[in-house]
């Protein structure tokens, strides 16, 4: 089981996932209306580990985070 948690303006609670590739929680997320939309734009860490690829394997209790963009000065 992994923790994925939505940062910033997602907006939405954390999710207990089954799954062990993030090429499972890109399928999972796409049928989500609340997050389906920031997928394309969302940075993604694994453990606090910014990654950019999907061919990483999740362990049990890794925690995947969904970094939105942000904008500051």
């Amino acid at each position: 089981m992994v923790k994925v948690e939505f940062l910033g303006p997602i907006n939405k609670e954390d999710m207990n996932l089954d799954i062990t590739n993030l090429t499972q929680l890109s399928e999972v997320l796409k049928n989500d209306k609340d997050v389906s939309n920031w997928l394309e734009t969302c940075a993604v860490a694994i453990n606090d580990t910014l990654i950019n690829s999907k061919d990483i394997e999740l362990k049990n209790g890794d925690r995947i985070s969904l970094l939105p963009p942000v904008c500051g000065g």
